[in-house]
């Protein structure tokens, strides 16, 4: 028997049955959903620890295909992401929802909204996204703000549909989807930022991000990189909590070891929200520091976040030193780049995927929910 209200439910355009999940012979009623590697198990009438995938009958429905919070045109550098397309526009779409609950998200109105106010936004068909990114002259589509991966046959749908208009896609994930999930996306997404914190240390996610094990963000960048996506790492640096250079040392060995050296590295300044509003701004000489050890384990593009205006901002030739794209903020003030994305200096082939298209910066808001 449908539960209270599900009839209701089921008729809303953004319910959909959802994909990547399976009924547990054993268990009868309960579904196993395939999508994030904490493959939950849902009972009837519950939710996955997204809060927006719910087992109706037997069968698990997403609750959020194209339920939109914002839509803007954001320039890729905010994504962070310096070597892929670079002074790009991007079009960034976003749902409700996460996969993490994050203690210090800022974006936690969004991503934590099941628990704080319920589901919300606008429904827009796939078809839209695509034409208000061509409409404002986009050069890609980004799924960001909320973990994408709990959107993902939305964002599978769309970035087909960006492709055929000669679009790329891009995603901004915290790195938990399983590796079905990644094969089914692999022919849509060019790139992805994938972001840990806290150096990836296992203890930092348990207590602060209620993620029992990270380990599984590595399995999915393998599949990444054999999708052929280019891929730039990110890690929040926590003060006290998530600051251990050993920590930074272990993902920078990791990432040159199965990523290669050439993989964009940024450690990204911690500022206080949500629940964890006690702790200061990282220090930007703690910042300096990691930076450095990143540097000594062998990666060779290492930059600091959300300081602008900081050297680690800029893009250095690693053979010669030379400054070869310079820097503030989202804003490219100098490229020194060949036409083949050389440095001027030296000839090195710097680790560019696309081409040079402006300056970037502008961050033009066009629609929020």
């Amino acid at each position: 028997m449908t539960e209270p209200g599900s009839s209701r439910l089921l008729g809303k355009p953004y319910v959909r049955e959802a994909e990547l999940w399976g009924p547990l012979s054993d268990r009868p009623g309960f579904v196993r959903c395939n999508l994030c590697a904490r493959r939950c198990v849902i009972a009837p009438g519950k939710y996955g620890v997204c809060g927006v995938r719910k087992n109706i009958d037997g069968k698990l429905y997403t609750l959020v295909y194209g339920l939109l919070t914002a839509m803007n045109i954001d320039p890729i550098e905010k994504k962070p992401m310096f070597h892929f397309e670079p002074g790009s526009q991007v079009l960034s779409i976003s749902t409700v929802g996460c996969s993490f609950y994050c203690m210090f998200c800022q974006n936690w109105e969004i991503s934590q909204s099941r628990l704080e106010q319920g589901l919300y936004g606008r429904y827009v068909p796939p078809e839209e996204v695509v034409e208000k990114a061509l409409e404002y002259g986009a050069d890609g589509i980004a799924y960001t703000y909320n973990e994408p991966t709990i959107f993902f046959e939305y964002m599978r749908d769309v970035a087909r549909l960006a492709k055929k208009h000669g679009l790329y896609n891009m995603m901004v994930t915290n790195g938990y989807a399983t590796p079905e999930a990644i094969r089914e996306l692999a022919p849509y997404i060019d790139a992805a930022t994938v972001d840990f914190k806290g150096g990836g240390n296992p203890e930092f996610y348990r207590k602060f991000m209620a993620v029992p094990d990270p380990s599984p963000i590595y399995t999915a960048m393998e599949e990444m990189k054999r999708a052929g996506w280019f891929i730039e790492v990110t890690n929040l640096v926590v003060p006290k909590y998530g600051d251990h250079e050993n920590d930074v040392r272990r993902l920078a060995r990791w990432i040159v070891e199965k990523l290669g050296p050439e993989t964009p590295f940024h450690l990204l300044r911690f500022h206080p929200d949500f629940r964890l509003q006690n702790l200061p701004p990282t220090p930007v000489e703690t910042l300096e520091k990691l930076a450095e050890a990143a540097k000594e384990e062998g990666l060779q593009y290492v930059y600091i976040g959300n300081v602008w205006g900081h050297p680690l901002e800029n893009t250095y030739c690693p053979r010669c030193g030379y400054t070869v794209i310079e820097r503030r903020g989202f804003t490219i003030l100098a490229w020194r780049l060949t036409k083949d994305n050389r440095c001027q200096n030296c000839g090195t082939k710097i680790n560019i995927r696309g081409r040079f298209h402006g300056s970037g910066g502008g961050i033009l808001p066009l629609l929020v929910y």
